[in-house]
């Protein structure tokens, strides 16, 4: 798919040709778009000036990592403030997200995500109430998550930025 960005640093050129990103949220739209760089080699980008190197190479996340670093970030980002009530603000973690794979249907059928933390300063009671409120914030606050337990249909386009 043609983004007709032709650089990673005018957005807005994606912006103009970019489908919503959502149709509920009132901030403007999200959006982010790889260009390819050499044979299955893509720099992903997003407004902000991020970038990310996509691809099945070194120094390359493939899509599917991506999608687990998602989930994995996804989680900790929506319980962070619980998490750091209970350790202390500048308390260390460490995310990961293994999955099972379906090879011959190529898809992920689950996703494990662990969170590891020094929970020491915790008795048993309290572990337990953190574990109660990090789920609750995951729950409320991870659209990854959610979209992965619920499924999303995508669509795929070919556009030819030369064309109105």
């Amino acid at each position: 798919m043609s983004t007709g960005a032709s650089s990673g640093s005018d957005p807005d050129s994606w912006h103009d040709q970019a489908m919503s990103t959502s149709s509920t949220s009132a901030s403007a739209p999200s959006a982010v778009w790889a260009e390819r760089t050499g044979t299955r080699q893509y720099i992903g980008r997003n407004s902000a000036g991020a970038e990310v190197r996509i691809g099945m190479g070194p120094g390359e996340f493939s899509p599917g990592e991506l999608m687990k670093i998602a989930l994995a970030t996804c989680n900790t980002l929506s319980a962070d403030h619980r998490l750091a009530k209970a350790l202390g603000e500048d308390f260390e973690a460490t995310v990961g997200c293994s999955t099972v794979k379906n090879d011959a249907e190529e898809r992920y059928e689950s996703f494990q995500v662990e969170i590891v933390t020094d929970l020491s300063s915790l008795d048993a009671g309290q572990r337990e109430l953190l574990n109660q409120r990090v789920a609750s914030a995951v729950d409320r606050h991870c659209t990854v998550g959610h979209t992965i337990e619920h499924g999303a249909p995508y669509t795929t386009t070919i556009v030819d930025p030369n064309e109105d």
